[in-house]
């Protein structure tokens, strides 16, 4: 069973060398890189990846040019901010050594702020903390959206027993960072779609999500980085749809400014 390890990268050219070195185990490493303009390309390549170079707006986009340049029989999808440790990569070669019957398999997700693990309290698209990672070629695809939005086909074969170290954050404030790189995504999904909704309905979302966060998902046990994670998650939807608003009236402003041409003045004219 041949395994190619995906990763979609975008100027990443920190976490990206960290995440290649943990991918040695793969058959093959293909990463896309996507409107890069740092080393990232160069790294992937000294780390005997193939390189897929382009613009790739949408998901489905970018992991589909890096489907179409993957050899394996299964796909294990990592990101350029997680890490493989040697413990899971064992457990992957000997799962598939074994020919499973199923199609895909769930993976853990340990995220981290800085050094601390924050098990609890994820929702929404700041992170999860379990995911689809390990599928054969044809079983996974994605919406056409910038966030990441997938759905699974065939049978489920199981959940891994290791899991994935991802690096969300250094601290705090980067973790706000990334929700407001987030939201602004999301927020030109609903900007193409035209559905950015209407203002109350975000915040319900919002304070549903919260409470999706902190209390079923038990962030409260996590501190204050728990509370911060189950925030992130209430501010996502209310951002998104905020910033939809706004690029919605940009279009509309940009689609309505007459084309200004020069006067054109006749060879005769004096």
């Amino acid at each position: 069973m041949r395994l190619t390890a995906l990763v979609c990268a975008h100027n990443q050219e920190a976490q990206l060398s960290q995440c290649l070195r943990s991918l040695s185990f793969c058959d093959q490493i293909v990463v896309v890189a996507d409107r890069c303009t740092d080393r990232s390309a160069e790294i992937a390549r000294r780390h005997g990846a193939v390189v897929v170079s382009g613009i790739f707006p949408l998901e489905s986009q970018r992991r589909a040019a890096g489907l179409e340049a993957a050899s394996g029989d299964w796909i294990f999808e990592v990101a350029p901010d997680e890490q493989v440790s040697s413990a899971l990569a064992w457990e992957i070669r000997a799962t598939l050594k074994m020919k499973p019957v199923g199609d895909w398999f769930e993976a853990p997700i340990h995220n981290y702020v800085g050094e601390d693990l924050v098990r609890c309290g994820w929702t929404g698209g700041l992170s999860a903390v379990k995911s689809p990672r390990l599928y054969r070629p044809w079983a996974k695809a994605w919406a056409d959206r910038r966030v990441a939005q997938a759905t699974m086909s065939g049978a489920p074969a199981g959940a891994l027993k290791g899991a994935l170290r991802r690096n969300l954050a250094d601290n705090s404030a980067e973790l706000v960072q990334r929700l407001n790189a987030l939201a602004a995504l999301a927020a030109e999904d609903l900007a193409d779609a035209r559905r950015p909704g209407a203002l109350p309905g975000a915040l319900f979302r919002g304070l549903r999500a919260f409470a999706a966060a902190y209390l079923r998902a038990q962030a409260w046990r996590e501190g204050r980085l728990g509370f911060l994670a189950a925030l992130c998650g209430a501010l996502y939807p209310v951002l998104a749809h905020l910033r939809a608003c706004e690029v919605i009236e940009a279009r509309a402003r940009a689609a309505a400014v007459p084309v200004e041409h020069p006067e054109v003045v006749g060879l005769g004219a004096r």
